[in-house]
């Protein structure tokens, strides 16, 4: 014991003099630059760039926050922000309306998908970059922005003057009780008060129905605040559970978080919904739920987030994220997709996220769970694979553009959940697509050059080239039908487009809901409570 506390206090002192002799130095070349580099330097540029290099050494979650982003930090943490309440986006060289959140100013001034910014408070933001328009349209709450944009159809730009407003994005963008007495909720984000909110919409439910069930829809849900996390998972299991623990380097980093309040509901069965975009907070979540075998995880493998970052302030109104602790499940299970610590051994390849099984750790009651690779559901779903010709519309925008052209032409439509893609409508994208001068290059056809380059290497190109001519005029055949063959899924997302024009993200996610294969999987395990049981078991 002494031997190792005389060890570490050693590698302290080197630390120590290590950091001293690196400022000493980065001082000096800074020093020398200012004095001699023969053109103007920006040493707060220079400055900056130096920390982010140096933190690119690390992992991807520690990050130098300066004064001009701290606002992007209030939004992480607390959901709310100054603003006019709309995503906007950049395609085709321009900065555009994509979608306006329903009650906001942006939604109330009338501005629509598709809108073009020209101009902010009379800055000319023309082919300018998201980050540089949404940085002009930020502020404080109660000031007017007054913007000039380019809407589809309209010969003369349009003006608006918005007031801004505190914007609060929701947490819960939708809930319900379907008609078989299950109840539904998607919570998007783990910010301040989400637990309370979902606590409420739970309650609210259980007044007005006799629930048979409840699913909670992590997918796509990147985390958040760990203690909301904890209080979620405290609504399903007894007061004094262990939720979740994280161990760091520095002793106030080792905390334990155990539930603190009485439960909502020990018995009401519970489906959580998860794929890989469910990190973080989702993971601890979804991983406490099974790991005290309280409900049943369904979907694709997380994310694979297990680390936790504190934001510490600096001098000059900057702040650092810094990653403190690795986080462990009940199980004692760290659920670190990438080592960062050997990342300077690794190459860009091994740090990818892989399927292997890492060390096996039990559930509450035996059920075998592993370390090391994200939450592996109890009911593996495959992720749905879409054609390439979807793939390229939807890289394309033509989704987007097409439902603008709709919305456009159209002034209602039926309801989220009833509103259908006809012939006529299919037909009329089609033909829009067409307009577009839509081409894109298959995967076979990529193949066909790839071999084309080979056999030229190899001698055989000029013997096989009329088998080659054939195929891709084959190919050219076939895609030239992949409008109709694949008009199921494309016209699906078509839809949920369409639909989120005139009802927002809530009427998108509506429309999800009838095509929506791990729903209805989950749906069935509540209803089927043997299967259920099993699989908490552990006999299934």
């Amino acid at each position: 014991m002494v031997f190792t506390a005389v060890n570490a206090n050693a590698q302290t002192k080197k630390n120590n003099f290590e950091i001293s002799k690196s400022i000493d130095i980065y001082n000096n070349v800074l020093r020398q630059l200012n004095m001699y580099y023969v053109d103007e330097i920006n040493p707060a540029e220079l400055n900056e760039s130096a920390i982010n290099a140096m933190l690119d050494g690390l992992d991807p979650y520690t990050v130098f926050i300066p004064e001009s982003q701290i606002e992007d930090v209030k939004l992480m943490t607390t959901g709310e922000y100054g603003g006019i309440g709309a995503i906007i986006q950049y395609f085709e060289g321009k900065t555009q309306i994509s979608e306006p959140y329903e009650g906001f100013p942006a939604a109330k001034a009338g501005l629509i998908p598709g809108d073009i910014f020209l101009e902010v408070n009379g800055i000319d933001v023309s082919g300018k970059m998201t980050n540089e328009v949404s940085e002009l349209l930020k502020g404080t709450p109660g000031t007017t922005v007054k913007l000039k944009m380019q809407r589809l159809g309209e010969k003369e730009p349009i003006v608006k003057e918005l007031k801004r407003e505190k914007i609060k994005i929701d947490n819960i963008p939708y809930s319900t009780v379907f008609d078989n007495g299950i109840g539904y909720a998607v919570l998007s984000q783990f910010t301040k008060d989400c637990a309370n909110e979902l606590k409420n919409v739970i309650v609210d439910m259980k007044k007005k129905h006799e629930l048979k069930g409840f699913i909670l829809d992590l997918r796509g849900n990147g985390g958040g605040l760990l203690n909301e996390a904890v209080d979620i998972v405290n609504m399903f299991v007894p007061k004094n559970k262990l939720v979740v623990y994280q161990k760091g380097k520095v002793k106030e980093h080792n905390y334990n978080h155990y539930t603190q309040h009485e439960p909502l509901d020990l018995d009401i069965p519970l489906v959580i919904l998860v794929n890989e975009g469910s990190a973080s907070a989702s993971e601890i979540v979804s991983g406490a739920i099974q790991d005290l075998d309280r409900g049943v995880i369904v979907g694709q493998r997380t994310f694979g987030k297990g680390l936790v970052q504190n934001i510490l302030p600096m001098s000059y109104n900057t702040q650092i994220k810094v990653t403190v602790a690795h986080y462990y499940l009940p199980s004692n299970r760290c659920i670190q997709e990438i080592d960062y610590s050997k990342k300077h051994k690794k190459t860009a390849d091994t740090l990818a996220k892989n399927d292997t099984i890492g060390k096996a750790f039990h559930t509450a009651n035996g059920r075998v769970v592993y370390e090391g690779h994200g939450i592996q559901p109890d009911v593996k779903m495959e992720p749905e694979v879409v054609a390439t010709i979807t793939t390229y519309l939807y890289a394309k925008n033509l989704f987007f553009k097409y439902a603008n052209k709709f919305y456009s032409e159209h002034k209602s439509i039926k309801s989220a959940k009833d509103f259908q893609i006809t012939d006529k409508i299919y037909d009329d994208f089609m033909q829009f697509v067409k307009d577009e001068g839509f081409t894109f290059t298959s995967k076979s056809e990529t193949d066909i050059k790839e071999l084309e380059k080979t056999a030229k290497l190899e001698g055989y190109l000029d013997d096989i080239q009329p088998i080659l001519d054939q195929a891709v005029a084959r190919i050219e055949e076939e895609k030239a039908k992949d409008l109709l063959n694949n008009r199921e899924e494309i016209e699906q997302l078509l839809k949920y487009e369409i639909v989120s024009r005139y009802y927002y993200q809530k009427g998108r996610i509506i429309a999800t809901l009838g095509d929506d294969p791990e729903l209805k999987r989950a749906c069935e395990l509540i209803m089927n409570q043997e299967e259920y049981n099993n699989i908490l078991k552990g006999t299934k």
